[in-house]
């Protein structure tokens, strides 16, 4: 008994349901209060989580490599392969509010269990029907749906982890090692492919999604989440709409998403278009400007977390669009190599910083029974506006050239960034919405 009360006043909530902060973890704190990784690590749950969602990428690494590569060997054109990411951003579209609902009416660890287990199934009997291009888009399509499922799900459960003043650390964390793992595995997909085919990285795959739910299964958290009053399933999806409209920093945030998405969709699918017509650069130049933009993008969070600790603050928040911004016109104007390089390094700098504050706030504002309608919701956001960039970005530079994307994809950051500045600044840095 003595030992439960402890381990409750260590890692336990406080009455409204949010961890509290023990001697130990203000000990792995920097002097000057910030909280570093270290501090978030030294937390079992978090531990957990980070370790289920970093094996998970690991396999997403091999597997899209290798959907993509398949994809273009049994179609042998870009269309074919451009039908796989529209086939992973429909179930987006259809599916979010739905699953939303569910991860905020259902156990949450539950929830992301299920989904990696549905998601291993797919990934198994991807094996034996890869010959079939009809069935990887349908298997691509199914493993989106997971995705709809597992990721508002572990955005929610992360803040009944760590405080808020941790929550940067922790999706830095997570973030860097996303990054990381695509940045070293992605190669080793590419070679595994052409050595042994698509069949031992969709097996990689299915492995780490059981490994994962695997880890999941262990996760306790804190409290259980509190449940809103239902009056149906379909009412409460409406109540989680009407509070991303009514919450004005929920309205800001979700106008900065869809910019960014109507943004980076083109810019970032027609990089090798730019790298080709613009800065006149060979398919090895392409992988340096890749590669520039992962460096940027480890930094990134390792900076962040020494400068800030407060998920609030709108210089960090929306900052990083105008990084972006500015970068994008960079792209356009200039044709040397040495500044593209520059560039897109503090491009993805400015990408990952971004979104570890961004996601940060909206975890530190959304009320704890909310969250994963709010979270799917901004997925649908960045999902639709992806989906238009794709399709008037491609059109946009056939009719006034590559240079024209990047301009206006640089406009609409520097817009999301002025936009989201007026609104952070007039909203209340400490208000919760009802």
């Amino acid at each position: 008994m003595n030992q439960q009360n402890r381990r409750d006043q260590d890692d336990g909530p406080q009455a409204n349901g949010e961890p509290m902060i023990d001697r130990r973890r203000l000990r792995l704190r920097g002097s000057s209060g910030r909280v570093g990784l270290r501090a978030v690590f030294a937390q079992p749950g978090y531990r957990r989580l980070w370790s289920a969602r970093t094996v998970s990428q690991w396999g997403d690494v091999f597997a899209t490599v290798a959907l993509v590569l398949l994809v273009f060997d049994l179609t042998g054109s870009a269309l074919g392969v451009s039908a796989v990411v529209f086939a992973e951003i429909i179930p987006v579209l259809l599916l979010g509010p739905v699953a939303g609902t569910l991860v905020d009416r259902l156990p949450r660890v539950t929830v992301m269990v299920v989904a990696d287990l549905w998601r291993a199934l797919l990934a198994i009997a991807l094996i034996p029907l890869a010959d079939s291009v009809v069935a990887v888009y349908l298997v691509a399509f199914g493993l989106s749906v997971g995705a709809v499922l597992f990721n508002p799900a572990a955005n929610s459960v992360l803040p009944a982890l760590v405080t808020e003043e941790e929550l940067l650390a922790a999706n830095s964390g997570i973030w860097t090692a996303a990054v990381v793992s695509q940045i070293a595995l992605a190669p080793l997909a590419g070679i595994l492919y052409v050595a042994l085919g698509a069949g031992p990285a969709f097996g990689i795959n299915a492995a780490s999604f059981v490994l994962s739910a695997v880890l999941l299964v262990g996760l306790r958290l804190p409290a259980a989440p509190s449940r809103t009053q239902r009056h149906g399933f379909f009412a409460d999806a409406a109540a989680g709409l009407r509070l991303l409209l009514a919450d004005r920093l929920l309205r800001t945030l979700g106008a900065g998403q869809l910019l960014a998405a109507l943004s980076a969709g083109a810019t970032s699918a027609l990089l090798v278009v730019l790298a080709r017509d613009h800065l006149d650069l060979d398919p090895s130049g392409y992988g340096l400007l890749l590669g520039a933009i992962g460096v940027g993008a480890v930094l990134g969070p390792f900076l962040l977390t020494r400068l800030v600790s407060d998920p609030r603050r709108p210089l960090f928040v929306f900052g990083p669009f105008v990084l972006r911004g500015v970068v994008d016109i960079a792209l356009a104007i200039f044709t040397a190599l040495p500044v593209a390089l520059v560039a897109l390094a503090v491009y993805g700098l400015g990408t990952s910083t971004g979104a570890v504050t961004f996601n940060s706030l909206l975890q530190a504002h959304i009320p704890e029974h909310a969250r994963g309608r709010i979270f799917a919701s901004f997925d649908v956001l960045w999902q639709l506006g992806r989906l238009i960039s794709l399709l008037l970005g491609g059109l946009l530079a056939a009719w006034l050239g590559i240079q024209s994307v990047y301009y206006l994809g640089g406009l609409l950051l520097l817009l999301a960034a002025g936009l989201g500045w007026s609104g952070l600044r007039s909203t209340s840095p400490t208000s919760n919405p009802a």
